[in-house]
């Protein structure tokens, strides 16, 4: 491992003003439980870690937002995420996901922030997210601007937060009392593996009718994203098991998935269409 620098700042301000906008080697980090082993590795070599240990504020904890939501500092654990009670009040989804969110050692150290800065698309919150409508905040010198969760992750490993930026919270809206959501993933190997694929749902019925739909799919893709042909099946169709099925087959149809280890794009475009169809049944 080549030498770096490794500071540690008491205030976001401080910081933010460490980060270096022309020097890709120039990290914050939190948990470090994704950033360590891409250094072990070789894949980033830095040349200044800046630690986010030391700070607190509002970068740690789920608070009530002003305007109907709630708050999560970017310091929050996901052990700490997992255990909240305003979380499960507030986006149950969330909670149950978590329970199998990689292991306890691993959440007992990851923070909100670095998993949804580390840009993979196997990770498990950024499709919920989507579907539940959140929006991340980013601080920099320059000041602070809101980031939609459909606009975080543009690529394999690639975010729209710049070098210069933190992440500090994410906001999530209050969800309407007759939304429903869920989340279903498939991993090859242990319950906790990396997943295969990962489809997150929410949609609300109004009059017997489907009224609005969020569909989002990850791991087998690039990024995380939504599946609009899949909403635009369920948009006004019964909340039936013929409609959940028309609109696996509508986002199995759109996806383009990725081979690797965990399979080739035919399979994980099946997959696709498995669990989008079983998100919406157990969602119900």
């Amino acid at each position: 491992m080549t030498r770096f620098e490794l500071v540690e700042p008491d205030t976001l301000d401080e910081a933010v003003r460490l980060l270096d906008p022309d020097d890709p080697g120039v990290r914050a980090v939190a948990g470090a439980t994704a950033l360590m082993p891409m250094m072990k590795a070789r894949l980033f070599k830095p040349t200044r870690l800046v630690s986010l240990h030391r700070v607190a504020g509002v970068l740690r904890g789920v608070h009530d937002a002003a305007s109907d939501g709630i708050r999560i500092g970017a310091l929050t654990t996901l052990t700490e995420l997992e255990r909240s009670e305003r979380i499960r009040t507030a986006a149950p989804v969330v909670s149950r996901a978590l329970r199998t969110l990689s292991n306890v050692r691993i959440r007992n150290v990851a923070t909100l922030g670095g998993h949804l800065a580390h840009g993979d698309p196997h990770m498990d919150l950024p499709p919920i997210l989507m579907t539940l409508g959140a929006r991340v905040r980013a601080v920099s010198r320059r000041g602070e601007r809101w980031i939609d969760m459909h606009d975080l992750v543009l690529g394999y490993y690639q975010t729209s937060v710049a070098n210069d930026e933190l992440i500090g919270e994410v906001y999530v809206p209050l969800q309407p009392p007759d939304a429903r959501t869920g989340y279903e993933k498939f991993t090859a190997l242990s319950v906790d593996d990396w997943p295969t694929v990962g489809v997150a749902v929410w949609y609300r019925v109004a009059a017997d009718r489907i009224a609005g739909a969020r569909v989002a799919v990850s791991a087998a893709t690039e990024r995380p994203m939504r599946i609009a042909a899949a909403e635009a099946v369920l948009l006004g169709a019964f909340a039936d098991a013929t409609s959940f099925s028309n609109a696996a087959d509508a986002a199995a149809a759109a996806v383009d998935p990725l081979s690797d280890v965990r399979g080739s794009a035919a399979y994980k475009r099946e997959m696709v269409r498995v669990h989008v169809r079983r998100a919406l049944e157990r969602a119900r």
